[in-house]
């Protein structure tokens, strides 16, 4: 064990012990073999029960197209971002992402892509992929569906929690301090 991952503590009676910390372990992506099926080539079959189509689009039909084309389907303010270019961290997330997907064996999960760009718009390309968003305090992994197609990845990873509104405390007025007698 090397000076890193050991850490070395007062137990009782002074003694040092020595606490093992876990660092995280970084996976070792390999291209997968020629005639090896990757994620993506399940993609139709996923769609059994209910057939997703954007805009008159099925899946397969929007990953055929062009930015400029997919930008004409969305809504006006996902389209003008789209026209204005995208900003390279941008374009080297969508990299990582297809390069992770087609070295991904069908039927498993990809790994994630951690990433504090919560206002990436979701493209087709990106669907079957799995991206932790950063809400500001820590990732929240978001698995992307062919439904998510137009919206910003930060809506899926809620920066806030839900208002709990408690009994009134010091300070309040005194309409809203009583309360009944049982």
């Amino acid at each position: 064990p090397d000076s890193k991952s050991l850490m070395s503590k007062k137990g009782k009676g002074g003694k040092k012990e020595e606490v093992v910390v876990k660092k995280e372990e970084k996976k070792v992506i390999k291209p997968l073999p020629e005639g090896v099926p990757n994620i993506m080539a399940d993609l139709s079959k996923k769609q059994i029960f209910k057939k997703f189509s954007f805009r008159g689009y099925e899946i397969n039909g929007l990953l055929g197209l062009k930015i400029d084309e997919v930008a004409k389907l969305l809504r006006s303010r996902q389209r003008r971002r789209l026209q204005r270019k995208l900003k390279p961290q941008y374009g080297r997330l969508l990299n990582k992402l297809n390069y992770i997907k087609s070295c991904t064996p069908q039927g498993e999960k990809p790994l994630a892509v951690k990433t504090h760009l919560r206002d990436l718009i979701v493209l087709p390309s990106m669907v079957l992929s799995v991206v932790n968003v950063h809400n500001g305090k820590e990732y929240v992994p978001v698995e992307i569906k062919p439904e998510m197609v137009g919206y910003y990845l930060g809506e899926f990873a809620q920066s806030y929690k839900r208002v709990a509104h408690g009994r009134p405390g010091v300070g309040a007025t005194h309409s809203s301090k009583f309360v009944p007698i049982k």
